[in-house]
């Protein structure tokens, strides 16, 4: 017979940064939290987040910094004001851990790692008397409507003053975010979005000596751009990555959704490379005009052109013939080279995901309509946003919404 356990104050399922920062402030409050994870450990998409350093937050303007949400911008500004970029990093300077603003504007730990954070985060959370479960997966609710969580030995069914779900989206799934609960909750009626890849690779056919000579090489400075279906211009400045199954990278996450949503509506959509985004068309064919009458194709790209190694490779192989042989046309295909897609990788592999709980299945403090005092928060809404810190601060953002509104709501 599984056992019952009555009437916790707080249940927050998930412990990702989200779901922890969900029960720092409920126990700040006063209120009893028990946390329940699936994992081993908590927090683990946030330690593999602080393998790149741990982008915590983005120091831009704010009417900038809003933008990034796109289309859930204006639905998100009230969480995102109530916990904002200036007070995540106050946050984690009274966790003793100093943070600094990169060259591109990211913010970053001073030591540009996420396991420090975490374990003066978990020791706070413990002295305030939060309750970590892990090895324990929610199952659902009964017919009751209460909680079913299987634990190592035993399945919990519990009854909670306030619930919280901060289960992440569906990229991952090996580090816990497998996305299995959206058919929990579609089945109680609640509306959701399947899951979609989200700052996200491409899949490409490379020629094979490409690829055997250049997978997992970074294209140093390039830019990428797209059109997306309203007209609108996206452009990313970066590194990206020639990957065994395609491309990925920086710039290649920034325009990923527009590129993603042409596929889904149009079965394809064409990226431009700027090979050499310091210099313009007319400078380049400068740079061509004192070539050598002799020199190669090959050698005027080089040299002149200063395409070497992995960019003198994907402009081969991304050109015909009559185009690499036709000078005049040379510097506008290096600023403008088309690649064409029509697949993107795989949920699983996307640093994030779009899709998840419909924001018009929640009020305005995230709380679900169809279950009073049960709140969503984090990656599991239906937004997305590019890296650069807005991922993470969102989920902070989102979690000291709801708490906050929770705690309001039991005075």
């Amino acid at each position: 017979m599984p056992d019952s356990v009555t009437h916790l104050a707080a249940v927050v399922i998930g412990g990702g940064p989200a779901g922890l920062m969900v029960a720092e402030q409920l126990s700040k409050a006063g209120i009893v939290v028990d946390l329940y994870d699936a994992m081993p450990t908590v927090g683990r998409k946030f330690l593999r987040a602080g393998i790149g350093g741990l982008n915590l937050t983005h120091n831009e303007d704010w009417q900038d910094f809003i933008s990034r949400y796109g289309d859930k911008a204006a639905t998100l500004r009230p969480a995102l004001d109530s916990f904002t970029a200036t007070d995540l990093r106050s946050w984690a300077a009274a966790l003793g851990v100093d943070t600094f603003v990169g060259s591109s504007g990211r913010v970053f730990p001073i030591e540009k790692k996420a396991a420090p954070l975490l374990r003066r985060w978990l020791s706070r959370l413990r002295d305030n008397g939060v309750r970590i479960h892990s090895r324990h997966r929610w199952l659902g609710w009964n017919e009751a409507g209460q909680l079913r969580i299987q634990g190592p030995d035993r399945t919990l069914t519990i009854n909670a003053d306030m619930t919280f779900f901060a289960l992440g989206g569906g990229s991952w799934s090996a580090l816990g975010s497998d996305g299995q609960w959206l058919a929990k909750f579609r089945a109680r009626g609640i509306e959701c979005a399947a899951f979609r890849p989200s700052n996200c690779g491409f899949e490409y056919a490379w020629p094979a000596e490409l690829k055997s000579q250049f997978s997992g090489s970074p294209l140093k400075s390039i830019a990428v751009s797209v059109c997306d279906s309203k007209g609108l211009g996206w452009r990313q400045r970066g590194d990206a990555v020639i990957a065994s199954y395609g491309i990925e990278g920086g710039p290649v996450y920034g325009i990923s959704a527009p590129m993603r949503d042409a596929i889904e509506q149009h079965g394809a959509c064409t990226m431009y490379w700027d090979l050499d985004p310091d210099r313009s068309i007319e400078k380049l064919q400068q740079a061509i005009a004192k070539r050598r009458p002799k020199d190669s194709i090959a050698n005027i790209l080089r040299k002149q052109c200063g395409l070497n190694g992995n960019k003198l490779a994907l402009f081969k192989a991304l050109t015909s013939k009559a185009q690499m042989t036709d000078l005049d046309g040379i510097p506008a295909l290096i600023k403008r080279l088309p690649q064409t897609f029509t697949q993107t990788r795989g949920v699983d592999e996307a640093i994030s995901t779009d899709g998840g709980i419909c924001f018009t299945a929640v009020d305005d403090k995230l709380m679900l309509k169809k279950r009073p005092n049960t709140y969503c928060v984090g990656e599991m809404l239906d937004w997305e946003a590019p890296t650069g810190g807005y991922l993470l601060s969102a989920c902070f953002a989102t979690a000291v919404w709801a708490a906050n509104a929770a705690i309001a709501r039991q005075k």
